[in-house]
């Protein structure tokens, strides 16, 4: 198997809001959009983001009223401290404070405004 890009596709109810909180917070730019649909990346991750809008007739119909629940967009940074500075100046609210665990991971986490959990983190414990 030959894979040429990884993405993972959340299916949300405001997938503009979700959109818009990648671009302004984490540096994401909008590579597609249409109605109920938005496909984010960024150059220096090699990785999309999709926001799917809930109930969307394209959708499988065993998967049109599911949310995205359960997952954690993680996103590994250089300088974990100085982004959750950034992020508390520019207003978001840090939904797990930065906490260190055993094996050395450290991690603090936000939402954006559909409920998605996104997880900055670093390993230079």
């Amino acid at each position: 198997m030959h894979v040429t890009a990884t993405a993972v596709s959340l299916t949300v109810d405001d997938p503009a809001a979700s959109s818009a909180f990648l671009q302004r917070h984490f540096g994401f730019a909008e590579q597609m959009a249409a109605d109920g649909f938005a496909s984010l990346s960024r150059p220096d991750t090699g990785a999309s983001v999709v926001y799917l809008r809930r109930g969307l007739a394209t959708l499988p119909a065993d998967q049109r009223d599911e949310r995205a629940q359960g997952v954690i967009v993680a996103l590994v940074v250089d300088d974990l401290e100085g982004e959750l500075a950034r992020l508390q100046r520019e207003g978001v609210a840090i939904t797990m404070p930065l906490t260190v665990e055993e094996w050395g991971e450290r991690a603090f986490q936000v939402r954006d405004p559909n409920g998605v959990v996104v997880q900055l983190v670093d390993w230079n414990g």
